[in-house]
């Protein structure tokens, strides 16, 4: 399977008190300073558990994801990305957490947001290639596996697939020890080097 329109979704240690209105006048702000990176904002505040407000690009849409009554940053990847699978999904897991960082370091919250790290989900949006059944999970475990080997530095986890054939095809990736921020993306980039040729597609 070619994996594409990956969307990965890191979630929000402390949401209570936090709006999603202060990210309107954030990503207004990225914009500003992004010289055409991005160019939009979609505002899905009213809509109760929903998609939250998005921060739009060509590559990928960028979101305060409130789906399920669960807070978190989704990456989410438009356009088709080149390499092998295991590459794909290093390179979707890492700029998630690298917004991760962005907003956790972002002047305007004060540090009142933080990440967990011991909790990801991985999903494709895309129906017709990845139906969520058993044969797609099969097809994807083994790079999602050595993926989670490198970004957990070889720490126990699990991987969750929801099976519910109404919903996307979703695997929750969780670990029981508990990593910060910052550590996944050294753990990502420490063993960089090693996904060139692990997986394929």
């Amino acid at each position: 399977m070619d994996l594409q329109r990956i969307n990965v979704k890191f979630f929000v240690e402390n949401p209570d008190g936090i709006l999603l209105t202060d990210f309107i006048r954030i990503f207004n702000s990225w914009i500003q300073a992004s010289d055409g990176e991005y160019y939009d904002i979609a505002d899905y505040n009213h809509v109760h558990a929903g998609p939250g407000v998005l921060l739009i690009a060509h590559e990928a849409n960028i979101s305060m994801d409130n789906t399920g009554n669960r807070l978190g940053l989704l990456d989410n990847r438009k356009q088709p990305l080149s390499g092998g699978n295991i590459e794909k999904l290093h390179f979707v897991f890492r700029s998630a957490l690298e917004f991760c960082r962005r907003i956790e370091n972002e002047p305007a919250l004060g540090g009142r947001i933080k990440f967990r790290g011991d909790e990801a989900l991985f999903l494709i949006n895309d129906r017709l290639v990845a139906p969520n059944t058993e044969e797609t999970f099969r097809a994807v475990k083994s790079e999602l596996e050595a993926l989670a080997r490198i970004l957990y530095g070889g720490a126990e986890f699990t991987l969750d697939h929801n099976g519910d054939p109404k919903q996307r095809f979703t695997v929750f990736i969780k670990t029981p020890r508990a990593f910060e921020v910052d550590t996944l993306l050294k753990n990502l980039d420490s063993y960089g080097d090693r996904l060139v040729g692990v997986g394929g597609t």
